[in-house]
């Protein structure tokens, strides 16, 4: 592989040192590893999408989004079940006999939907107990896991760690729900990198070898990047992979400017001198199979995948009660607008906001609002389903009678899109 910026043509360079507690199995399992190694790449991995869920909104993460065609992270065609992700893992093993490595990079975040990896782990190793099992993690929830995460026997985490300074994690996280609670700012990057760090530290002491992604973003974290490798390294991860920024449609960063491999391979180079630095990412999805090179997942694809929501289901709006444009955080009755998004062929895509009068203005005025309940229908009449932190009765066996179907929740857009048409749907 032809690097310009000069530094590696083996796939990663600087301090390769493992840490004095790797023992002989570990160290031969990142040596087979296509991520952790030059040598590792002629080596296949499998990307088992269980972790539908996220718990941060970063401003480059668009999940909605998926093409065959793509490859970044976030994006996968379906979801499986911990069964599913089993059944196919041994399909897939028949076909590829260097298949080594199990990963589980998201869609959403593998800590955020714990129980499916924990099983999807657990039923992989006991048809396969030599396969190598890593995960990739945002961080967040590290502190209450890290220990469960030794003690399945992970060997090899990855960790997204684009910040250690709050200021500049605000420009990136738009917001955080930790344990339910929704924070912005810099209280956000602030939580998210206090448990970052804790979580990183307690893995390479207890014998997990940690990468830490990094994503380039120009103009916001490039000049701060030598400070995170350098306090990843004190943390006693093991590389560090300097990421570019793919800007994607709909999102925050999506007009932001690429940058080149030249000054990728430069701030690597840079930081190589502090530990060792991954220089062959692909930067996969969530459902790749097959070597980094060489995706083969479209081989694969509809073998037990569940896609984000039913595939019958097309053509389908839903009409959203937000204020944020991010979270389902208001009151039907408070609602005035609505973010209407459709479904269509597996994809969800935002339309257009709607205005409407607000069905209920006060305490004594929202029992008899039939007049601005027909204007409600009248504006979301093409509707299938509507959702809502909390909905009144009345209005609720209104929508119904129209055929509109409701569900109350408090989540962002996009997981309760799809946690209310899999309760809906059965």
């Amino acid at each position: 592989m032809a690097l310009s910026g000069g530094g590696c043509s083996g796939g990663c360079s600087g301090k390769t040192d493992y840490p004095e507690w790797a023992s002989e199995e570990l160290k031969k399992k990142t040596e087979e590893h296509p991520c952790y190694t030059a040598d590792g790449h002629k080596n296949a991995r499998m990307h088992i999408p269980v972790a539908p869920k996220c718990n941060i909104q970063c401003n480059y993460c668009n999940r909605l989004y998926d093409c065959v065609n793509e490859s970044r992270p976030g994006v996968t065609s379906g979801i499986l079940t911990p069964e599913g992700a089993a059944k196919k893992y041994s399909m897939v093993k028949e076909k590829i006999d260097n298949l080594k490595v199990v990963g589980i990079a998201g869609p959403g975040d593998a800590l955020a939907n714990f129980e499916e990896t924990k099983k999807s782990i657990e039923l992989i190793k006991e048809q396969d107990p030599d396969v190598i099992i890593c995960l990739s993690t945002n961080g967040l929830m590290l502190p209450d896991y890290a220990e469960e995460i030794v003690a399945l026997g992970i060997s090899h985490v990855t960790v997204t760690l684009n910040s250690i300074d709050p200021k500049i994690g605000a420009k990136i996280y738009e917001f955080v729900n930790y344990k339910g609670e929704i924070l912005k700012g810099e209280k956000a990057a602030k939580v998210l990198q206090d448990n970052q760090l804790k979580g990183i530290e307690y893995l390479a002491k207890n014998g997990v070898l940690c990468k830490i992604n990094i994503v380039l973003v120009k103009g916001v974290n490039e000049h701060h990047i030598p400070e995170v490798v350098k306090k990843a390294r004190e943390l006693g991860a093991f590389m560090t992979n300097i990421m570019p920024l793919i800007p994607a449609s709909g999102t925050v960063f999506e007009n932001l400017p690429l940058t080149s491999k030249k000054e990728l391979n430069e701030l690597r180079n840079k930081c190589s001198i502090t530990m060792k630095q991954m220089y062959h990412c692909q930067q996969c999805r969530a459902d790749a199979i097959g070597q980094l090179t060489q995706d083969r997942s479209l081989e694969f694809r509809d073998m037990g995948e569940k896609p984000f929501v039913e595939k019958e289901k097309r053509d389908v709006l839903i009409a959203v009660a937000s204020k944020s444009g991010k979270l389902i955080d208001q009151h039907f009755g408070q609602a005035d607008k609505f973010h209407i998004y459709k479904l269509s062929n597996n994809e969800i895509k935002f339309v257009e906001e709607r205005n409407i009068e607000k069905y209920c203005t006060g305490v004594e005025s929202c029992d008899d609002k039939d007049s601005k309940m027909d204007k409600v229908l009248k504006t979301l009449g093409d509707c299938k389903v509507v959702l809502s932190v909390r909905i009144g009765y009345g209005p609720k066996q209104m929508l119904r009678s129209k055929n509109i179907q409701t569900y109350e929740l408090y989540d962002t857009i996009e997981d309760g899109i799809n946690t209310a048409f899999q309760k809906i749907n059965g």
